[in-house]
């Protein structure tokens, strides 16, 4: 009976781990990445260029504007990046299972990749719209802003103010951005890994920053579009009459292809990549810490 007790939460814990070492990663990667998100969200809603939307924020704001939405984006992290990264290892490990524990293909990879951006977005989708509101609010008109003044206040709010539902807003377009960038990110970072262990005969910190800096910029190309639909759809606020300027995703995905062109979607690219990129390469150097910390305690 004492032997049954002590199995049981270790058995525990390795079901959880995955998700708690997901989770922290990449809080730890949101504090260090959040101003760059403030300018990416900033050139999004049209407030000009990198340089240009950081002076403005300098000098009209002062520097703990870059820092406004971090509670909820580290609320945001604690659900999707919990979730995604710890189903992805749950996918990854029973899929290399049924595979008699042989590397998995790429598209395997991908699909896991997939299912896992899916389950992050819909666990994650409240949090990540409280992030955008917060991040939009300074730039609406005195009369329209709600002065949010952290996550859970935001999310308050837009339960008060829309609806329980509401918090679900855009969560089509975010969990279509979610398996994009996920698809990108995390097939690309397992299939580096092995290509630059195996074949280059990298070591590992050589492995885990190269397979980073891949895995990050296949996440920015193939998740942008997403992006920038899933943020035009959850800063919306109806007109005088009640009515919204998109009626959905798709609705504001073809008013963007005709008014500006393919390359619309790409608008913040850079940004969007430098803030992408290093959000990626970080989660994934955080997480190989973490883990490591932990076998080296016996965890």
């Amino acid at each position: 009976m004492v032997e049954e007790k002590k199995v049981a939460p270790i058995g525990i814990w390795t079901a959880v781990k995955p998700f708690v070492n997901g989770g922290a990663s990449g809080m730890l990667a949101t504090c260090v990445i959040q101003p760059i998100d403030m300018i990416k969200v900033r050139i999004q809603l049209g407030q000009g260029s990198a340089a240009s939307v950081t002076t403005t924020m300098l000098k009209n704001e002062g520097i703990g504007a870059f820092y406004k939405g971090l509670s909820a984006g580290l609320l945001r992290q604690a659900t999707y990046t919990t979730a995604r990264l710890g189903s992805f290892k749950m996918l990854t490990a029973k899929a290399s299972e049924a595979n008699d524990g042989k590397p998995l293909p790429l598209y395997q990879k991908a699909l896991c990749g997939l299912t896992a951006g899916a389950i992050g977005a819909c666990v994650g989708s409240p949090a990540d719209l409280a992030l955008i509101r917060m991040q939009a609010d300074n730039t609406l008109p005195l009369a329209q802003r709600r002065n949010y003044t952290n996550a859970f206040h935001a999310l308050y709010r837009i339960s008060a103010d829309e609806g329980v539902l509401a918090l679900w807003k855009g969560c089509g377009p975010t969990v279509v951005r979610a398996m994009a960038l996920n698809m990108g990110m995390l097939a690309s970072y397992d299939q580096s890994a092995e290509y630059m262990r195996d074949n280059l005969g990298l070591g590992e910190t050589s492995t885990v920053v190269g397979a980073s800096a891949v895995s990050g910029l296949c996440a920015a190309a193939c998740s942008l579009p997403f992006d920038f639909v899933k943020t035009q759809i959850q800063k919306m606020q109806p007109d005088a009459q009640g009515k919204y300027p998109y009626t959905g995703s798709l609705d504001c995905a073809m008013q963007t292809l005709k008014s500006g062109g393919p390359l619309k979607f790409y608008t913040g690219f850079p940004v969007y990549c430098v803030r992408i990129a290093p959000h990626v390469m970080m989660t994934w150097i955080f997480l190989n810490q973490i883990t490591k910390f932990q076998k080296n305690i016996g965890m």
